[in-house]
């Protein structure tokens, strides 16, 4: 009898220590930013930056992604204000949005969702769709140019224009190894995939319009 209660005792010790230790952890490196909205935004601790899942009407949440694995799932009402899109049914999914949260990272509750505007780009730097249809009938070889998807690797591999190479806008100049970032001049993801000829023509498309 004394032996059984002691070993209750332990396993409900044990599980207590689990237990509090888990509360200051399971959220503290929860991280708030897509990892290409770094190169513009800085993490703040009631913004969450990333691409958008879904929206789920029946329980109120939008499901935001920051990471591969990682997507937040925040609550929402009908205070919640809208910035760049009328409703919240018309933005698209994969679209690149800024979600304004109270609360904490168990309950977060959106105050404001921006939606991310269409980049500016000259008129001169755009190549048209005729264009890209001819460019892709010709080859790179005989049109003299380079595509790249600048998209996530799993994206690409889902599915891609033509002869166009994957370089993730995210890992630009990242070394293209470990052996590589110890080097003072690391060979990056760019240095492989642009061209080393300077009269090639070079041309980046993503996801969409962003």
């Amino acid at each position: 009898m004394v032996a059984r209660k002691f070993s209750f005792l332990a396993a409900a010790t044990a599980l207590v220590v689990m237990l509090i230790g888990s509360i200051g952890t399971s959220f503290a490196e929860k991280p708030t930013v897509l990892q290409p909205c770094v190169q513009c935004h800085k993490a703040e601790k009631s913004v969450i930056r990333g691409t958008l899942v879904s929206v789920t009407e029946k329980f109120r949440t939008i499901n935001v992604q920051v990471g591969q694995k990682l997507v937040w799932v925040i609550s929402y009402g009908d205070d919640l204000k809208l910035i760049g899109a009328e409703k919240l049914s018309a933005v698209p999914k994969d679209k690149e949005i800024g979600v304004t949260f109270t609360g904490d990272e168990k309950k977060p509750y959106a105050v404001s969702l921006s939606v991310k505007p269409p980049a500016k780009v000259a008129q001169e730097k755009l190549v048209s769709l005729e264009e890209m249809t001819k460019l892709i009938a010709e080859g790179p070889e005989k049109g003299n140019y380079v595509l790249i998807d600048s998209r996530p690797a799993a994206r690409f591999n889902e599915g891609h224009l033509p002869y166009a190479v994957s370089l993730d806008n995210a890992k630009f100049d990242t070394p293209i190894n470990a052996e590589e970032a110890k080097k003072e001049v690391p060979l990056t993801f760019k240095d492989t995939a642009l061209p080393k000829q300077k009269d090639k023509l070079v041309i980046f498309y993503c996801g969409g319009v962003t």
